[in-house]
């Protein structure tokens, strides 16, 4: 059975003082630069385990480096890491994890050259007094790579609330790599093959070969759009280098984003993510996914418009119904005629959808309605609650989904909770799937399908 410690639920965690919520908000680890783009060469790491290791480094660096270990309490680390569970098993096995990954460390000065091959972590201890008694750790670094960890030369801020906003293990990487290049004359990151840059932002020591085309579009894209839209000071963009047609190596290249001025940092500052925005795809029939993936990748002034044009056909009686609005908007995007007056308003009225949907988006497409309509009947059940059982399940719902959610959208929910116009839909498909667990059958959908004809 898995061993617990008594800590507080994710729900009772979130509501720290403003003095906790400032002390999450400074806490940055100064990290090797070396340290930063790790390429396991046995083992595996996740982006858990990157947390946990920074959350340990930021306590040993306020230890300092004359220290042969460190020691705080469990629960200290769980929260630093923003670990969200207090199964010790889980947290022991990324320990272990780590432990078994070996990396290399390749060190400079004038003309020499050192490679050190070593674990990430040493001697790991975890102290379980009893019940009624906190738990502690206590941990080392390998000797040879001790120092430069604790107290680097040349370093990175990494602030501990950004990286734990990120999702995926690839953007996480990303997010520290940025942060080191941005400040660099040419903001470009090192040059490096496919084979390199695949293990570097999976976290896998095991890849022999790389599809780019699979790489690229499962793992550098979606880290681009996700790092895009939750961290405020950058984005970045991958810049290819090719042998005839082949891409053979890759940079990454940092770009600053506006900063926010002071009129909008006294609203609150800057919301890089427009969710309303993302929220009329949904309703108009992109997949939450796909209508974050479009709105990241496309210039936000016309698509906006090209929503406004979506509304505006399906508003217009005159004129028939479209098979697919999704299709339509991408159409609209494409030949760039959103948004345009006059004559090219014209050509948007009398453009047809030239995509037909194939049956798997069909399906698709109906399971959405019938998803959004079970999320309008929680909606209405939630509403015929007494407060005792909607508290409840306010309650349930913050611990087990708040610290998943994007930080925009827990920061909205924080401040108007039910009321909060970006987050209660994912509170409310959330409730649906509590009241309602079992799946939809294809015999279910059948007749929504006849029932919404009929």
């Amino acid at each position: 059975m898995a061993e617990s410690l008594s800590l507080p639920s994710n729900g009772s965690a979130r509501t720290d003082t403003s003095a906790d919520d400032a002390r999450r908000d400074e806490q940055a680890v100064s990290k090797a630069n070396e340290s930063i783009a790790i390429r396991p060469k046995r083992g595996k790491l996740t982006l858990l385990s990157r947390r946990i290791y920074n959350a340990l480094l930021y306590h040993a660096q306020r230890a300092g480096v004359d220290q042969p270990s460190y020691t705080i309490l469990l629960s200290e680390l769980i929260d630093d890491a923003r670990f969200n569970s207090n199964n010790t098993e889980l947290l022991k096995t990324h320990i272990r994890d780590m432990q078994a990954t070996t990396i290399e460390w390749h060190t400079s000065i004038g003309e020499q050259r050192r490679w050190t091959s070593t674990q990430l972590l040493g001697t790991v201890h975890i102290h379980e007094r009893g019940r009624g008694s906190p738990c502690s750790i206590t941990w080392s670094y390998p000797e040879p790579i001790r120092e430069r960890l604790v107290k680097p030369a040349h370093y990175t801020k990494v602030f501990l609330e950004i990286s734990a906003q990120m999702r995926t293990y690839a953007a996480a990487v990303l997010y520290e790599l940025g942060a080191r290049y941005l400040t660099s004359p040419g903001r470009l990151t090192m040059r490096e093959d496919l084979i390199w840059w695949a293990s570097v932002l999976t976290g896998r020591s095991d890849i022999e070969s790389v599809d780019y085309r699979i790489l690229h579009r499962d793992t550098i894209k979606k880290a681009l759009i996700e790092l895009d839209t939750l961290n405020d000071s950058f984005r970045m963009e991958v810049v290819e280098h090719k042998r005839g047609r082949k891409v053979e190596e890759l940079q990454f290249r940092v770009i600053p984003k506006a900063q926010p001025t002071l009129q909008g940092l006294e609203q609150g500052g800057k919301n890089v993510f427009d969710l309303q925005l993302v929220e009329r795809l949904v309703v108009i029939g992109f997949k939450r996914a796909d209508a974050q993936d479009l709105y990241a990748s496309t210039d936000e002034g016309a698509l906006r418009a090209a929503v406004d044009l979506v509304e505006a056909r399906q508003k217009n009686a005159t004129l028939p119904p479209l098979d697919s609005p999704a299709a339509y908007l991408r159409d609209a995007l494409r030949k760039g005629y959103a948004g345009q007056g006059g004559q090219g308003a014209s050509v948007a009225r009398e453009e047809p959808a030239t995509a037909e949907p194939s049956l798997e988006e069909k399906m698709q497409r109906l399971r959405d309605e019938w998803e959004g309509q079970r999320i309008q009947q929680a909606r209405t059940a939630f509403d015929a609650m007494g407060e005792t059982e909607r508290q409840a399940h306010i309650a349930r719902f913050e611990a087990e989904c708040l610290g998943e959610l994007l930080g925009p959208v827990a920061r909205s929910w924080q401040k108007q909770g039910v009321h909060s116009p970006v987050a209660r839909s994912t509170f409310f498909r959330w409730l649906a799937g509590v009241l309602w667990p079992a799946p939809v059958t294809d015999s279910a959908l059948l007749a929504f399908a006849l029932e919404r004809k009929g």
